[in-house]
């Protein structure tokens, strides 16, 4: 595993840098929400503060022509009623003519003209709420398209008139025209798909941008949208619109002593359009980035895995004799030690046999050091093949010598062992004339130790020569055990 260790690492930094810009964009688009959710709010704060502040002194007018219709004499002459009751009507450019109509519905008074119209307004609504609420005080009714200014859709601020015994004797009405709500809206930076409204309580659009003239007058008060607004003074949302099907954030704030709510809403789109370009250009960066980092990554470890490769093949031949593929005398050597080692550990018992070619050095006299060699080879490949259990090791140790180490394997069955090796390699049958066999043969010296603290590896080594020598001195060609 530790080979992949650096993809890992690679990966790993690339996912805590994705995790951290992942965070970032996420925190960056909170903040685009806040922001625009304050936005929103100002937007609504100001322009409530706005209507209010024009509203108040249209009340004022609507109130002053009321206190002025009940004093002595004003109704009898039309100087006083112009000079007394509408001195202080209010003027401006969205501000239509105010009236006084009595309980039958008829204007009966008019600020613009000495001479009432005669219009007959029973029919209105703003006329009939206040004949049916005698506690309504001041009311903003929905749009509708004026009478007295044809061709002007307007709003009327109203006020019940009411005889001494509580009875009703009409209203004062107040035209105020819809564009002076649109008025307000013309510098506001809502964004594209933004929209900013002005609705009664009841849920009735008066005005709208945009779509002023398609929204105007149109009624979701019984729309799940509506409901989020529905006896709150303020307050902001996330919502799907009624109307065209936008998702939008809305902020709304009901004006105070008046049936209105202003509601301004900014796109989601919108909000998030800055955001998404930013996190696609930084997302893209960071992706190809981390592509690279993993690549890189990629590359360094296969690299790494290669050393790796080599330096394993490297420390195996340094380990391993170059003529038989065997382990030379360094590597046996440290396996002999380590094996020393654990049977010392374990109380275990540890056998070595030590293998001698007979005559090596007349077999090369006579055929030469390449065929030398060849026996060599054809002498280890035989050892291997008897030497079948995993945990026992064949080493060159010099020479014409193999060492056998056969851990956990008692006297009997390393003479056993040392038996079939000395046979095999008697069944090769490679001729030597120089040996008294006629063909190449080995000797074998056998030891079984079990190692304790007192003794050392030397000591399994030198006993193994020294059997081997008995077989030496006993004719050759044969397996002898240390006494």
């Amino acid at each position: 595993m530790r080979r992949y260790g650096v993809i890992y690492a690679g990966c790993g930094v690339v996912l805590a840098m994705l995790a951290l810009c992942g965070y970032s964009l996420y925190q960056s688009r909170e903040d685009a929400i806040a922001r625009a959710y304050d936005s929103s709010r100002d937007v609504a704060t100001i322009t409530e503060r706005d209507i209010a502040r024009n509203f108040e002194l249209y009340a004022l007018s609507l109130q002053a022509v009321a206190d002025g219709l009940a004093r002595p004499g004003v109704l009898d002459s039309p100087r006083l009623r112009r000079e007394i009751l509408f001195d202080r009507a209010a003027t401006g450019q969205y501000v239509g003519a105010m009236v006084v109509i009595d309980a039958q519905g008829n204007v009966v008074m008019d600020s613009e003209s000495d001479v009432p119209h005669g219009a007959n307004l029973a029919d209105r609504q703003y006329f009939q709420v206040h004949r049916d609420n005698a506690g309504l005080g001041l009311d903003v009714s929905a749009p509708y398209d004026s009478r007295l200014r044809p061709g002007s859709r307007s709003v009327a601020l109203s006020r019940r008139l009411s005889r001494l015994d509580g009875s009703f004797a009409g209203i004062i009405a107040l035209g105020v025209d819809q564009e002076y709500f649109a008025s307000l809206f013309a510098d506001l930076r809502i964004g594209q798909h933004g929209a900013v409204s002005i609705i009664r309580t009841d849920g009735t659009i008066i005005v709208r941008r945009p779509d002023n003239r398609h929204a105007s007058g149109v009624d979701i008060g019984d729309t799940e949208f509506f409901r989020q607004l529905r006896g709150k003074d303020e307050g902001s949302f996330v919502a799907i619109s009624p109307l065209d099907g936008v998702e939008r954030l809305y902020s709304f704030k009901r004006i105070p002593q008046l049936p209105l709510l202003v509601l301004v809403a900014e796109s989601t789109a919108d909000i998030y359009a800055s955001w998404w370009r930013r996190a696609l250009t930084i997302g893209s960066l960071m992706l190809i980035f981390g592509i690279g980092v993993v690549a890189l990554s990629a590359r360094l470890g296969a690299e790494l895995r290669r050393r790796q490769r080599v330096e394993r093949e490297l420390e195996r031949l340094a380990g391993t004799d170059g003529l038989t593929g065997l382990y030379n005398r360094r590597a046996l050597c440290e396996t002999l030690e380590r094996e020393w080692l654990r049977a010392r550990r374990t109380g275990n018992v540890l056998s070595l046999l030590f293998v001698d070619i007979d005559h090596f050095k007349a077999y090369n006299d006579t055929y030469g050091h390449q065929a030398g060699d060849a026996a060599l080879m054809a002498v280890a490949a035989c050892i291997r093949r008897v030497i079948q259990r995993p945990g026992d090791r064949v080493g060159r140790y010099g020479g014409e010598e193999f060492v056998v180490v056969l851990p956990e394997t008692d006297a009997a069955g390393a003479a056993v062992v040392a038996e079939n090796v000395r046979a095999a390699i008697d069944e090769l049958g490679i001729v030597h004339v120089g040996c008294e066999f006629g063909h190449v043969t080995v000797s074998i010296g056998v030891t079984t130790w079990r190692p304790d603290l007192q003794t050392d590896v030397g000591v399994v080594i030198r006993a193994a020569d020294k059997a081997l020598y008995s077989a030496k001195a006993g004719g050759r060609n044969m397996v002898a055990r240390a006494l």
